[in-house]
């Protein structure tokens, strides 16, 4: 048995995917009581502005930087996104336009989004990234490897890129639409953590389906049983068809329910999303 099949036969996965359904569809009915200002206000600050288009260029992406710079004047009383997610090669242009304060740079890297391409292009473009400015890494696991059972060589990669990344935080994309089953889900997530991600996220918002609340629930208990065996808090990332404040607040409820407050900071809980950030300021 390898360390990484070791890491996996400690967590014991039982959950159908009818337990699952059932049990979200109670947390999302309760979500509406949720969806109050201060939740909508918190919302807004733990996003991921992304810009991931064919089309973005350096001008397109200064201006995308500048509504960010904008935004605190704009808004005095309301905290600023996270971070803005950008191209890696984009790092440079969004570092030299951002003058917000607190808020990150964040790169897709490692062959985004199909993780498709040799290791030593996802450890240099991972490098060049930070190199850059970035202060976070999303890159995608090895999909196709993970499905064949490949697992020494899904973790062994995502170990070389984490130690690539310096201070720089990476998160992890499960891209649970093509995992599919809520077990794969769980041994992604599991095996991503014990590789040293400091995240985990759902998807890229490339692959049909995006985030569901039942894959993003899944994702969420094997966090929340990593942290009960080693006593290590990994952030939570939902990305992928997340658009209105309703949607937001029921991933929220799934994180205060299954996670807990401890994980209700932008430091644990993002949302990579872009239609989203307007939408939320028209519910508020």
């Amino acid at each position: 048995m390898s360390k990484y099949e070791e890491a996996l036969s400690k967590f014991d996965f039982r959950q159908t995917a009818d337990e699952i359904s059932r049990t979200v569809a109670d947390i999302a009915a309760d979500a509406p009581k949720l969806q109050t200002t201060e939740v909508l206000q918190f919302l807004y600050s733990c996003i991921d502005l992304t810009s991931l288009g064919t089309e973005d260029s350096k001008e397109s992406i200064w201006k995308f930087t500048e509504k960010v710079n904008d935004f605190d004047a704009a808004h005095p009383d309301l905290e600023n996104v996270a971070a803005v997610c950008v191209y890696p090669n984009f790092v440079a242009t969004v570092k030299e336009a951002l003058r917000s304060d607190n808020v990150g740079i964040a790169a897709v890297a490692g062959g985004f989004p199909s993780s498709q391409t040799f290791s030593e292009i996802k450890i240099a473009e991972t490098a060049l990234a930070v190199a850059d400015g970035a202060d976070e890494i999303d890159i995608v696991l090895s999909c196709g490897e993970f499905l064949d059972n490949n697992i020494e060589d899904v973790c062994e990669e995502i170990i070389e890129i984490k130690e690539t990344c310096r201070s720089a935080r990476l998160k992890v994309i499960l891209e649970t639409g093509l995992l599919k089953t809520a077990e794969n889900i769980y041994r992604a997530a599991i095996l991503a953590m014990y590789s040293g991600a400091d995240f985990v996220k759902t998807s890229t918002g490339k692959v049909y389906p995006g985030a569901t609340p039942e894959s993003f629930y899944t994702m969420c208990l094997a966090v929340r049983d990593y942290y009960q065996l080693h006593q290590q808090q990994v952030g939570v990332k939902v990305s992928g068809g997340v658009r209105t404040a309703a949607d937001a607040v029921v991933y929220y409820a799934i994180v205060k329910n299954i996670l807990g407050n401890k994980w209700l900071s932008p430091e644990w809980f993002r949302i990579g999303a872009s239609s989203l950030a307007d939408n939320l300021l028209k519910a508020l």
